[in-house]
């Protein structure tokens, strides 16, 4: 049984310094928990440990800990992809889950949840239909990545630790991710669609994933597989569309398949061309309910933040 969650929970984080781990850092603080970063290298202060990806990590650093907040891995779009890219984004997913799995399920007392870091792209290309979380993993290299990910926290929930793995989309924020690396060309007037823009894309605000997290964080019903994507997902035409009236620019600017298979290769077809077309149910029978549902309030929000 999880600990009941009135007082302050001491909540250990990897990735505190990226886009999610950060805004999920000043959201513990200023609900009066105790966020703790594990940082690769030495302490800076008392707010931060130090661990190895690569090796056990000293059961005395879980002391107090309630929670454990796994997202420390490479990113998958910072550039073309090679075989030895490659192997570097899935072995830094399963290698620092399974050292931080392991390392939990050692710990005495062990921490009684880990929300562990996943992506939608495990359900690979799956044209029109919508995807629940018990849909299989398919069959591209961003699917093999988290089906290997997501397994790699099993000495977790083998050691009776809830384990929530939050198979996050498109996150929309003007501080990091997807959405500035679009902005620049809409806002010129040369934005457009990608492809036939017939894809579908699953997106969530940082303000809602960040919610979320919370909520598995605090929920004893949230365990397993949930997707962190907001109720409505739209086919990349229908973004386009949005983020062009949202700006008030035009959209007449397509960027052809042909041309992103040439620029990106597989990374391209994988993260730009695939069909994607998740949604939350999960989160919603858990009792979750969006602040930003529609693709179009999303964006006003997030753009006025900005």
């Amino acid at each position: 049984m999880d600990r009941c969650y009135d007082n302050p929970m001491r909540v250990l984080i990897t990735g505190a310094s990226g886009l999610i781990g950060s805004a999920l850092t000043s959201e513990l603080r200023n609900a009066g928990h105790e966020p703790v970063a594990l940082v690769r290298r030495p302490p800076r202060n008392a707010n931060e440990l130090q661990w190895d990806p690569g090796g056990a990590i000293d059961g005395s650093k879980f002391n107090g800990a309630d929670a454990v907040v796994h997202f420390a891995g490479e990113s998958v779009g910072a550039g073309r992809w090679n075989e030895q890219r490659k192997a570097r984004i899935l072995n830094s997913r399963v290698q620092g889950t399974q050292t931080i799995a392991a390392s939990m399920a050692r710990a005495n007392p062990k921490p009684q949840v880990l929300v562990s870091a996943s992506a939608n792209g495990i359900y690979g290309e799956t044209g029109d239909k919508v995807v629940t979380e018990a849909e299989p993993p398919g069959s591209t290299f961003l699917s093999e990545v988290g089906r290997q990910w997501e397994q790699a926290t099993r000495a977790a929930s083998e050691a009776s630790i809830r384990t929530v793995l939050l198979r996050t989309g498109i996150v929309l924020s003007t501080k990091g991710g997807a959405l500035p690396r679009m902005l620049t060309p809409f806002r010129m007037g040369v934005g457009g669609r990608i492809g036939d823009g017939r894809q579908w894309m699953s997106w969530i605000t940082l303000e809602d994933e960040v919610r979320l997290i919370m909520h598995a964080l605090t929920n004893e019903s949230v365990r397993g597989p949930v997707n962190a994507v907001a109720p409505n997902p739209v086919t990349n035409l229908e973004f386009t569309r949005v983020l062009g009236s949202v700006l008030h620019r035009p959209t007449l600017f397509p960027l052809p398949a042909f041309v992103v298979r040439a620029a990106f290769g597989q990374m391209g077809e994988e993260l730009l061309l695939a069909s994607n077309r998740a949604v939350p149910k999960a989160a919603l029978d858990s009792g979750f309910q969006f602040r930003h549902p529609e693709l179009r309030g999303a964006l006003e929000s997030v753009l006025k933040q900005s």
